[in-house]
């Protein structure tokens, strides 16, 4: 039996798992700056086992703790000095929302991914942990005590197969989100504070005045949309189409929620919305947004065609349609998150004159989207986040 259905039969069978952690990864006093140390936190051992396990599979990722509860993540934080948390929502004694609100207040760049179930009782309070500080979440790989992944007739070879996939796609999941906060130590593409200077060759930018603004973000984008929605003014003359990467729970919570900061409507995106001056929508998850003209109409339309950029929604897809529809009357903004989705859709934007904004490095929770954007000679401003709004109304 291969290593991982090896320690996957282990859980699959209830046993405590805390036992077979990497002793020298947890009771290394010394900080090896080549690998990012990571805490984690989950009051499941079988969850803890599965999470470090996870983390094993990556030579540039080490171990630094685990902690059952968030009082004990918060005695060790100052002990093995972690580069980043994973977190769990829902643990005895202190729960993640009340860690995560402890953390923030201790050190508030110290990067934290919240582990979840994807249910709205799950979601609402991850999307809760996103709006107090948290910079990523991930959904929790699917276990006997989790849910019924595993039927009651399943053989155990079965169940370790099932729960071997499982460990596999979560793996392929934590490790890229884990990276995107340390560029610096990985080989994909994030860009460089002197990407500015590497612009191509000035582009013509469209006469008149925009009829829309299009956004694309992920990677903390509730709190950054958050902070700029409240810029827009009530009598603004043209419809914001945000695509944010997220699942379908999520992207609910965050339209009610930026409904909560603007006085303009706010709504996730339905098919065969009329797109209206003074309206926000929101794509919904795991629909790409697109639009189309009915009549004297602009539309919204739903699908679920292929992700793309292992995205759905994706930026591309909007932008792209905006194109088509628009020409170069847009003012498309790119803001911080881990990949480069939008940058082929802002291409095409930026070959019909739209006006092209990214958020800079320094304001940005992960600078791979504006950073693809800005390397690519694609950005005609690279401002800071709280500069966005008005650039975007001078342009207006």
């Amino acid at each position: 039996m291969d290593p991982d259905s090896r320690i996957l039969a282990n859980s699959a069978h209830g046993r405590d798992v805390d036992s077979l952690m990497p002793r020298s990864a947890l009771n290394d006093p010394m900080r090896k700056t080549s690998r990012i140390r990571v805490l984690v936190v989950d009051d499941s051992s079988v969850m803890r086992r599965l999470v470090a396990h996870a983390l094993e599979g990556d030579p540039g990722i080490q171990l630094a703790g685990v902690a059952a509860d968030g009082l004990i993540a918060l005695e060790m934080l100052s002990q093995v000095n972690p580069d980043l948390v994973t977190l769990d929502i829902e643990m005895p004694r202190m729960n993640g929302l009340e860690t995560l609100r402890e953390i923030r207040k201790r050190y508030p760049r110290l990067p934290v991914i919240m582990c979840s179930s994807l249910t709205v009782r799950g979601g609402t309070s991850t999307f809760e942990a996103l709006t107090l500080g948290a910079n990523d979440y991930i959904t929790k790989p699917s276990t006997p005590r989790q849910g019924p992944v595993v039927s009651a007739g399943s053989s155990a070879e079965s169940q370790v197969q099932i729960l071997n996939q499982s460990l596999v796609a979560f793996r392929e999941e934590l490790v890229p989100k884990i990276r995107q906060f340390f560029p610096s130590l990985s080989n994909s593409r994030s860009g460089s504070s002197s990407a500015a200077h590497n612009a191509h060759p000035r582009q013509r930018i469209a006469t008149g005045p925009p009829a829309a603004i299009v956004i694309g973000v992920s990677t903390g984008g509730p709190t950054a949309l958050a902070n700029i929605i409240t810029d827009l003014p009530s009598t603004l003359r043209v419809p914001v189409l945000i695509v944010q990467h997220m699942p379908k729970v999520f992207t609910r919570l965050l339209a009610e929620r930026l409904q909560t900061l603007t006085k303009l409507k706010v709504s996730e995106a339905t098919d065969g919305d009329v797109v209206c001056a003074g309206r926000i929508y929101v794509a919904p998850g795991d629909y790409h947004l697109r639009l189309k003209r009915r009549g004297t109409e602009i539309v919204t339309t739903l699908d679920q065609e292929s992700p793309e950029n292992s995205c759905r929604p994706a930026v591309d897809v909007l932008f792209r349609s905006a194109a088509d529809i628009w020409g170069g009357s847009v003012v498309a903004v790119i803001l911080t998150g881990m990949g480069q989705d939008g940058l082929r859709g802002v291409e095409e934007l930026k070959s019909r004159g739209a006006y092209v904004i990214a958020q800079d490095q320094n304001s940005s929770v992960v600078w791979g989207m504006p950073g693809a954007v800005v390397t690519a000679g694609m950005a005609n401003a690279v401002l800071d986040l709280k500069q966005v709004i008005p650039e975007v109304l001078r342009r207006l």
